[in-house]
């Protein structure tokens, strides 16, 4: 893979960025945006960013930090969830919470917002309390967003619990987005400032990057990300009439940014910020050191997305209008599907051969296949000729030994062809005696961050295995067969 990005560059602007910004204020409470611990869509877009850089520059701050967990009640109840691993967002939210106790970091508690009696909340709040994390409950504002008396009052976040907290830094972070994330932390600002306490609120999100071009690869990147919610990307208009200098935001930003400044000027007694830039504390683009490598990553993102989006709707779970969003970034960038190198061949060695196909790309730009047989799944096949041509076995060995695969067809009665999963089992059965076997396993780890393609939507198993394997997976919108799902 080439490197575009220089992670230790960026891990060094960004902390010093954060600590000048917490020098301004007794306590500040900074709203994490995107992933705390594994920002994949960041390593992607940007070869070399390391995903669990986000997390590594709070550790440089652990000892001054303490973290709030917020979850959205709505999102507990309708089970949403979290598309890139398949795992709702109330369980994500258990994940984070072990993730950063075991990493050392102290996890204040856990904000449930929009809360409305919901069951399903009330017995998720109990799950919480049981293994001992603080619980807080916040409902809708009273007056919000039109009325700032209102809100900013005891009637408004002087509703809403104060948390008590240690720590000169208290990050913000949720699950996903629009968790309230921003409301949690006015509403603490609110109470820090009755009780005398100079807090302060600042925003760490890494996308859209704010001085990159509005239609740079990357940020176009981001919007594909997010088509499903509609967020779109922006100049900063309030930054531009204050500064006289384009800086790109998102539209939730810009529109929120009037209503934030008057809830921040009365609560502060002051303006700090004059536009949604000003709050930010994002320095990515320092670690940007080959453009042209990054540009490209990003348009594969956009290609990706717009893939996912197709599946998704596919599948029934968004509308037309989500696909179309990102078909109309990739016009805009000029170009298509097949940017992403593995797509032809998949689908031409399918139409040639007349089964489901999925095509990779090795790391030295070589594209093999996997077809579907009897005995395999697509991606099993795949996955068995990429380490073979990578261990530079030849084709005509067989890998798999039919005494390892003899008690697996028994155990299914012969029925189905080997998924992903079992294939690696027999594989790691038969490297304890074969020593060429544990050669082409140890290869696997190659596999990470490398492009496929199917044609057709992998699910379940495979989808979980190639997942577990880190493999940028695409697929066409067609099911594998015309059963109805």
């Amino acid at each position: 893979m080439k490197i575009g990005y220089d992670n230790d560059k960026y891990i060094k602007s960004q902390s010093r960025k954060i600590r000048e910004r917490i020098k301004m204020f007794d306590k500040l409470y900074l709203e994490v945006g995107g992933k705390l611990f594994s920002d994949d869509h960041a390593s992607r877009v940007l070869p070399g960013f390391d995903p669990s850089t986000k997390i590594g520059i709070l550790a440089e701050l652990k000892d001054d930090l303490e973290i709030i967990f917020c979850i959205n009640a709505e999102d507990i109840e309708k089970n949403k969830t979290r598309a890139e691993y398949g795992i709702t967002y109330d369980t994500e939210m258990l994940n984070l919470i072990n993730l950063a106790k075991n990493l050392g970091f102290l996890v204040n508690s856990v904000v449930i917002t929009l809360y409305k009696n919901q069951q399903s909340v009330d017995r998720y709040i109990k799950r919480l309390e049981r293994q001992d994390i603080k619980t807080y409950i916040h409902t809708y504002t009273k007056g919000y967003p039109t009325d700032i008396e209102t809100i900013v009052s005891e009637e408004g976040y002087g509703a809403q619990p104060f948390i008590e907290t240690t720590r000169k830094l208290v990050v913000i972070n949720a699950p996903g987005p629009m968790s309230g994330k921003l409301a949690t932390c006015l509403c603490q600002l609110y109470h820090e400032h009755e009780r005398g306490v100079n807090a302060g609120y600042a925003k760490f999100e890494t996308f859209p990057v704010w001085n990159l071009p509005i239609n740079h690869p990357v940020n176009l990147a981001y919007e594909a990300s997010t088509a499903n919610i509609n967020d779109k990307n922006l100049i900063d208009p309030h930054h531009l009439e204050k500064y006289k200098v384009s800086a790109v935001s998102y539209n939730r930003d810009v529109q929120t940014f009037p209503i934030l400044k008057t809830i921040l000027q009365t609560i502060l007694g002051t303006d700090i910020y004059h536009s949604p830039t000003d709050m930010g504390v994002n320095m990515l683009k320092q670690g940007i050191i080959d453009k042209e490598v990054v540009e490209t990553a990003a348009k594969k993102e956009v290609v990706r997305r717009y893939y996912g989006e197709l599946t998704n709707y596919k599948l029934g779970k968004i509308d037309e209008e989500s696909v179309q969003r990102v078909k109309l970034l990739l016009n805009q960038l000029g170009i298509d599907e097949k940017f992403l190198k593995p797509v032809e061949p998949a689908l031409k060695k399918s139409k040639k051969e007349g089964v489901h196909v999925v095509a990779l790309e090795l790391p030295k730009g070589k594209v093999i296949t996997g077809k579907e047989t009897s005995l395999l799944s697509p991606a099993s096949a795949l996955i068995i000729n990429a380490i073979k041509v990578l261990t530079k076995i030849p084709d005509e060995i067989d890998i798999l030994s039919p005494t390892v695969l003899e008690p697996i067809f028994k155990l299914r009665k012969g029925k189905g062809q080997l998924s992903l999963h079992e294939v690696l089992v027999a594989l790691s059965i038969c490297s304890v005696t074969n020593p060429i076997i544990e050669k082409a396993l140890s290869n696997i780890e190659k596999l990470e961050g490398l492009d496929a393609h199917a044609t057709y939507i992998i699910q379940n198993g495979d989808l979980r295995a190639l997942k577990n394997l880190k493999i940028n997976l695409t697929c066409e919108p067609e099911f594998h067969s015309n059963e109805v799902f």
